[in-house]
């Protein structure tokens, strides 16, 4: 099951793909998805509804941040080999341990944004 979320930036609704592909509406079922909401009992819910009755979302909608209410992002850097060789790095002898705030996060297409004066802005984490 994939869930997503969809609509315009700040007003997303909850959603999934289905198994054919199709993008379905779950607002009428769920309020949002948010990590609470991301339990297995809750998961269950969400697996035992017939997504094929759930409205089709129009092609093209806006993907949005597919987990509401995020408080934190604790990321690992030069978490595998390749990524070292790509950026000429040594490979770490302990995790490089970091934090991202939650506005760092973006719809699938939408655009990112750069601070005025970052001259050491990566695409990866």
């Amino acid at each position: 099951m994939k869930l997503i979320r969809w609509g315009a930036a700040g007003s997303e609704k909850p959603g999934l793909v289905d198994k054919d592909g199709v993008l379905r509406d779950l607002s009428g079922r769920i309020d949002d998805i948010t990590p609470v909401m991301l339990s297995d009992d809750n998961l269950r819910h969400i697996a035992a509804i017939d997504a094929k009755g759930l409205p089709k979302l129009p092609d093209g909608v806006r993907l949005g941040v597919p987990v509401s209410s995020i408080q934190k992002i604790v990321a690992i850097g030069l978490n595998y080999s390749d990524h070292a060789a790509e950026i000429g790095a040594a490979i770490p002898k302990e995790p490089i341990v970091f934090m991202k705030a939650p506005s760092a996060l973006n719809g699938q297409n939408d655009e990112i944004v750069i601070p005025r004066g970052s001259v050491k802005s990566n695409w990866g984490w």
